[in-house]
């Protein structure tokens, strides 16, 4: 079957012409790229630095950096280190984790302050927060984040504003299940102590949980940049404006000024936006937002979108709707950067694990890896990666809970709405009963689906056979863990090594397939997926490989090589 292109013309606000004289397409930072705050730093050769959130993946915070809006690179992770954040690796439940980050430059420091939210913990609990700064002299080395200087604060979506006295001001979220609002207090920055006074700046304009606010002083105005609605259907972006920091804060008349709710539009979610300026002073909203397909599906999750912003001196910001053929601003292409770890957000991979090679900086894991289950090249195994298998699959235990022995998984970000993603095992270690080893797309511990070469045991009760099992965990629509296809792994195949495959079938299903390695025309497709089982909660398609003895207490080490991922193609109407 053929892919098909999903055709849906977006209905469009038309509150501006735009003089413009460049297209460019959206989403800038495809797959799970949610909750984005970007900055211009001219000091740094004209360039643009976007962070967004990453829950419970670790590596976490990524950083990219681009010089012309186009290309992104991925140049550091804020969160590196398990030192930084040693609570990560305990913390219970997928929305958990790093909520949204707001990044900001002030006299050659970069300034990241986020909050790691424990979600599972009584809504007005006062430990459900903590509120961290993270700051660095160089973004282009994920090493050069610091340790996160904790401040308090019950809420979440906390962002920086210095005002022209150079006093730092906090916008924070207050739990808004107990009491919606945006809230306001002073910060030293050096210490983490909080003001004496926390006041309420704005409730928003009357929808649901008022949250992920920025603050912004243009021609005698404070604007309060807010999101509303939740980050579902009816997500949307507001503004407020007051010629005293502390209020009142006046709506626009124009609120929402960016959503997509209540249209057919392709991109929907649309909202959690934060305003920059380019080096010609125009200015640009990023947002985040999802690719929902005909069935309701989007498992590339929350990504991050671009959009042009006409703000005239005294006038509210009016923003251009988000789709994924835009009009903008002219942009001046410029070469990507240069400096970083990583690669362009969109780049494949054909990873070898040959010696000497160490793990790029998109390769993640869920929580913090026992480093020793991940051997690059081990001794007798060059160009591979040697797993040693967790008790633990990637469910785990309950679904939501850290295991103690962790759970031997790494993955990288689904970034095209088409693509192919392979990797190559070893499955002569497998010797016991439910040893397995696999390829996954992986949204959490709830909802992924998996390929594993598994041992079984035959309908004789009294041996094992090597099979091929397609199966997951989804609670979408419905609770549902099914084995959707089980099928023997051919004899003539035992003798080779074994290549799994994940690909986009349409734009609703994944398609699982297997084969004898380096014999791509015996290559058999295993069965298919729904997207819409990954369609749930705060994060994105992870593709990956995972070893597992599902419970049993038997350990083994297998070894995977020839890690592909293709990209080939992306839809955006």
């Amino acid at each position: 079957m053929m892919p098909t292109k999903l055709c849906i013309i977006p209905i469009i606000l038309a509150v501006q012409v735009l003089a413009s004289n460049s297209t460019y397409k959206n989403p800038i930072l495809p797959g799970f790229h949610p909750d984005p705050s970007c900055i211009f730093v001219p000091e740094w050769d004209d360039t643009f630095f976007c962070a967004s959130s990453s829950f419970l993946v670790f590596p976490g915070i990524p950083i990219h950096a681009s010089r012309d809006l186009l290309k992104w690179k991925l140049v550091s992770n804020a969160l590196s280190r398990p030192e930084q954040l040693p609570v990560l690796n305990t913390t219970k439940g997928a929305t958990s984790g790093i909520w949204a980050s707001t990044l900001r430059y002030r006299n050659g420091i970069f300034y990241l302050i986020t909050t790691h939210v424990f979600d599972q913990y009584p809504q007005n609990s006062p430990t459900r927060f903590i509120n961290l700064i993270f700051t660095s002299k160089d973004p282009y080395e994920s090493t050069a984040w610091s340790q996160p200087i904790q401040f308090n604060f019950t809420g979440y979506d906390t962002s920086p504003f210095w005002d022209d006295d150079g006093k730092l001001y906090i916008t924070g979220t207050h739990e808004w299940e107990t009491q919606p609002g945006i809230q306001m207090f002073t910060l030293d920055v050096e210490t983490g102590n909080v003001g004496d006074e926390i006041i309420n700046l704005w409730n928003g304009t009357g929808g649901i949980a008022p949250e992920g606010p920025h603050l912004y002083k243009k021609d005698g105005y404070y604007y309060l940049l807010i999101a509303e609605g939740g980050t579902g259907a009816g997500h949307m972006a507001n503004v407020a404006r007051s010629r005293h920091i502390h209020g009142p804060y006046e709506s626009d008349p124009q609120n929402p000024v960016l959503t997509n709710a209540n249209t057919t539009a392709y991109f929907q979610n649309v909202g959690h936006a934060d305003l920059f300026q380019d080096s010609e002073n125009n200015w640009w909203a990023v947002a985040l937002s999802v690719r929902q397909g005909p069935d309701g599906s989007y498992p590339m999750g929350r990504e991050t979108s671009l959009t042009p912003v006409k703000w005239e001196e005294g006038e509210w910001p009016i923003f251009t709707n988000v789709s994924g053929n835009m009009n903008s601003w002219h942009l001046n292409p410029a070469p990507q950067v240069t400096r970083g770890e990583g690669s362009l957000v969109t780049s494949g991979d054909d990873i070898k694990f040959e010696p000497g090679f160490s793990f790029p900086p998109h390769l993640v894991n869920w929580r913090f890896p026992v480093v020793e289950s991940y051997v690059i090249s081990a001794p007798g195994h060059p160009n591979t990666l040697q797993l040693t298998s967790s008790i633990a699959n990637i469910t785990g235990r309950d679904g939501r809970s850290a295991e103690p022995g962790g759970q031997t998984f790494i993955g990288r970000r689904q970034v095209d709405s088409f693509f192919t993603y392979s990797t190559t095992f070893d499955i002569s270690a497998l010797s016991a009963e439910e040893q397995e080893v696999g390829v996954t797309v992986f949204l959490d511990q709830l909802h992924h689906w998996d390929l594993g070469a598994v041992l079984l045991m035959a309908s004789n009760g009294t041996s094992l056979t090597a099979n091929l099992r397609l199966r997951g965990i989804t609670t979408v629509p419905t609770f549902v863990f099914p084995d959707l296809a089980i099928l023997p792994i051919p004899t003539a195949w035992l003798q080779e090594e074994l290549t799994l495959e994940i690909k986009t079938f349409n734009l609703t299903h994944y398609a699982f397939s297997a084969g004898p390695a380096g014999k791509r025309s015996l290559m058999q497709t295993v069965g298919y997926a729904p997207g819409l089982g990954l369609t749930w909660g705060f994060t994105g398609a992870l593709l990956g490989i995972y070893a597992t003895t599902n419970g049993g207490t038997e350990e083994f080490r297998t070894y995977v090589s020839d890690w592909k991922y293709i990209g080939e193609g992306q839809v955006v109407e």
